[in-house]
């Protein structure tokens, strides 16, 4: 006979999922004792058994399978101190549009969680990226989407290239201090005329004696207002767009530098600035690596940030369906709970689904990173999927809280604006969806014209 698998699963919440068997595993023992099988579901509805391990409303088996008991552990201890440090005062900053960076980050660099893949000799744990991005996805327990982003950057997209090319000066200078929280950091690539569309940035960063010359704007910066230093893009020298460009470290102290904040629909609480550079000396040794490599070092970083935003819309997305299940089950209309109706369960079942799926892309990405795969199809593909997935859940979950989910006052709300983000920022759903095509050899050409 097959396992029994018509039983419904009991809501008893004195049975934990420690003590909870699988109606399988009863049955064969059940089999085994001679019991009737009419007799055993009575002993299964009675004892509080489910036709599978037992679980809340989104428990993921990809998670618990994914990582290993040291990971798991650290997720507890990052969501601990999620709870400590940003969540009391999320939403005071959120008002504010701004959070003390300085603060927030000596306590995570205090904790050993801004350099966790990061080499030892400058301050890092030097574990390898799936540690990372276990904390990269507990970071989504914050209440602040825009403090978990701007965390986010200071790990995986300022400084990834000087760990990885920079001199040895330039390290102990500002990777040393970034990963133990004593400064804050940005990443100065879009532009106001292009962001996306990297080759084209005008910023340069001309020879004079020992020095480089800074011209230009940079738009979009996270944590811009107050960085100490800026990994920025420029334009080294004259020649083919993906071969003229460098990355520089910029302190942001630096003469000739000014900052404007931007006021913006959601991510309140990171502060984003247009940075203007006019005249601004830095040292030619604050190239990261060889001069002239720097839009490949950045493409290099861009696979971290899209893997990273991946990996941290796992939380929220999770979040915010099951606030929104359980907000179902309690409201009422027509005399009965809104999630009776089949439409809103069946689309909560979709939407998690489709989460789930997003979750073993996600995982399966960063095994073939760790096994030194290119995974820039893989990342354009879960960036575009991400993006998408976050408006498709919040939209939907936004429209089942009703009139409630129009306020201030719901996760629903601030996630509808805050993650709408994802679908422009570190590579547009059509850009995403132009790298997908030039690697399945389907991008239309544009005939140049005579």
């Amino acid at each position: 006979p097959k396992p029994v698998t018509d039983a419904q699963p009991t809501a008893d919440p004195a049975v934990s999922g420690q003590t909870q068997l699988t109606v399988y595993t009863l049955y064969t023992k059940i089999r085994q004792s001679g019991i009737k099988m009419k007799n055993a579901l009575q002993i299964l509805n009675s004892r509080g058994f489910s036709t599978s391990r037992a679980v809340t409303a989104l428990h993921s088996q990809l998670h618990q399978s994914f990582y290993n008991s040291e990971q798991l552990a650290l997720q507890e201890s990052v969501k601990k101190l999620v709870e400590e440090v940003i969540n009391p005062q999320a939403d005071q900053w959120e008002k504010e549009k701004i959070f003390p960076a300085h603060k927030v980050f000596k306590k995570f660099g205090e904790a050993g969680l801004l350099g966790i893949n990061k080499p030892i000799k400058y301050g890092g744990q030097g574990l390898d990226y799936k540690y990372e991005v276990a904390f990269l996805e507990a970071l989504g327990y914050s209440a602040s989407s825009g403090i978990a982003m701007a965390i986010g950057v200071q790990t995986d997209c300022s400084t990834p290239a000087l760990a990885n090319f920079g001199s040895e000066k330039l390290k102990q200078t500002f990777l040393a201090p970034a990963l133990s929280g004593d400064m804050v950091t940005s990443i100065a690539v879009s532009e106001p005329g292009g962001g996306s569309d990297v080759a084209s940035i005008s910023t340069s960063a001309r020879r004079s004696g020992d020095d480089l010359v800074i011209n230009g704007t940079k738009m979009w910066i996270t944590s811009g207002m107050q960085s100490d230093w800026a990994c920025l893009l420029a334009n080294t020298s004259e020649g083919p767009a993906h071969k003229n460009k460098s990355l520089i470290i910029v302190p942001m102290d630096a003469r000739g530098i000014s900052k404007s904040a931007i006021s913006k629909m959601g991510m309140h609480a990171s502060d984003t600035a247009i940075l203007a550079f006019e005249d601004v000396h830095v040292p030619a040794e604050n190239i990261i690596g060889q001069e002239g490599m720097g839009f490949m070092y950045q493409m290099m970083q861009f696979q971290e940030e899209r893997l990273a935003a991946a990996a941290g819309s796992l939380v929220p997305l999770s979040n915010v369906l099951e606030e929104t299940i359980n907000y179902t089950k309690q409201r009422k209309a027509f005399g009965q709970p809104l999630i009776n109706n089949q439409y809103m369960a069946f689309r909560l079942a979709e939407l998690n689904t489709d989460l789930e799926l997003l979750r073993a892309a996600t995982y399966q990405a960063v095994d073939q990173m760790l096994a030194g795969e290119d995974v820039t199809l893989l990342a354009s593909m879960l960036k575009l999927k991400t993006g998408r997935l976050a408006r498709e859940i919040t939209d939907s979950c936004l429209q089942f809280w009703g009139g409630m989910g129009f306020t201030n006052e719901v996760m629903v709300s601030r996630l509808y604006r805050d993650l709408r983000l994802w679908s422009i920022g570190g590579g547009a759903d059509e850009v995403m969806l132009g790298i997908i095509c030039k690697m399945m050899d389907i991008l239309p050409k544009v005939e140049k014209k005579k």
